[in-house]
């Protein structure tokens, strides 16, 4: 029960009462009211006058009259310029309610039977999960459960880059440099000591880049072609592509390493998949495609063997699919997963969760599929982020200076653990409840703080900032739950229960009720736009609107027994839409604060 399709019909009653015909599809035009005008909803006339074959004003009056004398829903009307606001009663305004409370799924829409599968995280072996990391799974899970609260049915899944020259890189310079070390050995996670010989290698390769223009005179670029280490990478890589026993031993053992890291992280966020690809099995059949489009004519082979398509004809360039050495770049084993992934489940949508420094693969990954025949192409889609950036500036994982995903998980749980104890938060409260408190306002603020901000936008993440009780965070939109349910308890202790009444409601209880119908829209909206950060500022929306009215109005000491119980459960169902709103974005909400 919407109020704008309980209005829109109403409104086609009018008119074919009032005209003799029923208004042509999209004439019904209703939106919210400005705020600077009296009403709950306007219709927009304009549309309807050649029906009516009157002023606008007119028209909007005999439309208003007529709701208001024969549908027992409308308290009053008032025209403005052809637009005609109406303003609903207080029994509609509870009716609304009611229909919320008697539908415990309210926000899901129904099943439409498509399929979507969601790829996000994809994370390379050669070093651990940082906080542009953080983003990517934080946006792709609150995306997946968005479109399941759509309706559809959701598949997410996992590319993870377990081979190419970026793990040679690390493999080489443990060779060179680790002495035997292990994760148990040196104490540290498995994706961070992996992570630690990539940045090594880079540190060799600068030494030698250095030696090179020294003494032979030549630019970094030329000095980096003819590093010694750089080819024995190269060399590396096509001998794990031949199946080289002991670099695949190797290779296996250390991405065995970075798996154990990689699941403690997802873990501690909260992520999970169904379905985990791995680039070393799927790059073959990139390859198989490449050499199927290349007998085809599709693809062409220059004299250094190496294998391209040509997209000059389509306003774009030459896209290297296959190296001089036979071996295969990030564009193949994606046409090999994708063409896997379409015959596995006859996706209708397939979201690619990947930041805007990848919109031309993207583009070009489309545009080849299209060249093989693949009539699906049309249904990829790439959902392009910003970067996240912090105030000291942007992060560069060649240097190490990454801001690594741990680390910053490690630093929200202890400002959300000092934050609450300066404020009193954690009163009479035990060690396991402290510790699950902390954890939640930690992931609360960090997941709100990313998500809030619309994907396609660079974000600057300050993690002091995102702990604050106060403003558009996380830990308000918690702390605001956990106040309802501490009114609800003390109203339990004194025997007081949530019932709807029909105690008369004040005009600030219908723009909630009116607020809480909206949330099935938002769902839609943020779907629509594959943003979960509609819900995160509804969610906003609606604590900031509770706690205005918990401010103004009384609850508990309400002497009125009607009035009193139905405003408990008001409050009952702000809670519970604030808990499903912010559960699409993977935030828990403490019972207590």
């Amino acid at each position: 029960m919407n109020p704008t399709s309980v209005i829109s019909e109403q409104v086609v009653k009018a008119v074919e009462a009032l005209y003799g015909t029923v208004p042509s599809e999209g004439a019904v035009q209703i939106q919210a009211t400005r705020k600077e005008f009296e009403g709950d909803v306007t219709l927009v006339v304009f549309p309807l006058l050649k029906v009516s074959h009157k002023s606008p004003d007119a028209t909007a009056t005999e439309i208003g009259e007529w709701l208001k004398v024969n549908t027992q829903i409308i308290d009053g009307y008032n025209v403005i310029k052809g637009f005609l606001n109406l303003k609903f009663n207080s029994s509609f305004w509870i009716d609304i309610l009611s229909n919320i409370v008697q539908h415990p799924d309210f926000g899901q829409l129904p099943p439409t039977g498509k399929t979507i599968m969601v790829e996000f995280s994809s994370p390379n072996t050669n070093k651990p999960l940082h906080l542009g990391h953080i983003r990517n799974n934080l946006l792709g899970w609150s995306v997946s459960q968005l479109l399941a609260a759509n309706g559809h049915n959701v598949i997410k899944v996992n590319l993870v880059n377990d081979r190419g020259i970026h793990i040679c890189k690390s493999m080489l310079a443990w060779l060179r440099k680790g002495n035997g070390e292990t994760p148990q050995s040196s104490g540290k996670k498995g994706d961070h000591l992996v992570g630690d010989y990539y940045v090594e290698f880079n540190n060799m390769l600068t030494e030698e880049v250095n030696k090179i223009m020294a003494e032979k005179g030549v630019d970094k670029d030329e000095a980096e072609k003819q590093a010694p280490i750089l080819k024995e990478a190269h060399a590396m890589l096509a001998k794990w592509e031949q199946g080289d026993p002991e670099v695949v031993a190797l290779w296996k053992k250390m991405n065995g390493w970075v798996y154990e890291g990689f699941d403690v992280t997802y873990r501690n966020l909260g992520i999970k998949f169904d379905k985990t690809y791995y680039e070393s099995q799927t790059y073959l059949l990139g390859k198989a495609l490449v050499s199927d489009g290349l007998k085809r004519g599709i693809f062409e082979k220059h004299d250094d063997g190496s294998v391209w398509c040509d997209l000059t004809g389509d306003g774009l360039d030459q896209k290297l699919l296959l190296r001089s050495d036979g071996t295969s770049v990030y564009m193949t084993q994606d046409l090999g997963t994708a063409n896997q992934r379409y015959d596995e489940y006859h996706f209708d949508e397939h979201i690619y969760v990947v930041g805007n420094e990848q919109n031309y693969h993207f583009q070009v990954l489309k545009l080849i599929l299209k060249k093989l025949g693949f009539g699906w192409a049309d249904s990829i889609y790439h959902l392009s982020y910003g970067m996240v950036e912090l105030p000291e500036g942007k992060m560069k994982s060649r240097e190490g200076t990454v801001v690594d995903a741990d680390d910053l998980l490690e630093k929200m749980y202890n400002t959300a653990k000092e934050t609450s104890l300066e404020l009193g938060k954690i009163d009479n409260m035990d060690e396991q409840e402290q510790h699950e408190l902390f954890r939640m306002i930690s992931l609360g603020a960090l997941k709100y703080f990313i998500i809030k901000v619309d994907p396609k936008k660079t974000m600057l993440f300050d993690p002091k900032e995102s702990i604050d009780f106060n403003g558009n965070t996380g830990p308000f939109v918690q702390y605001t739950h956990a106040r309802i349910k501490s009114i609800l308890r003390k109203g339990a202790e004194q025997g007081f229960g949530p019932s709807l009444t029909g105690a008369a409601l004040l005009p600030k209880e219908e723009s909630i009720i009116q607020l809480l119908s909206m949330y099935p829209d938002k769902i839609k909206e943020g779907g629509a736009a594959h943003s979960p950060a509609v819900i995160a500022n509804y969610a906003y929306d609606l604590a900031k609107e509770f706690n205005q009215y918990y401010h103004d109005t009384s609850i508990l000491k309400e002497e009125n027994s009607a009035v009193r119980d139905q405003r408990l459960m008001l409050i009952k169902v702000i809670a519970e839409v604030l808990t499903k709103a912010m559960g699409i974005l993977g935030i828990e909400l403490p019972e207590r604060m």
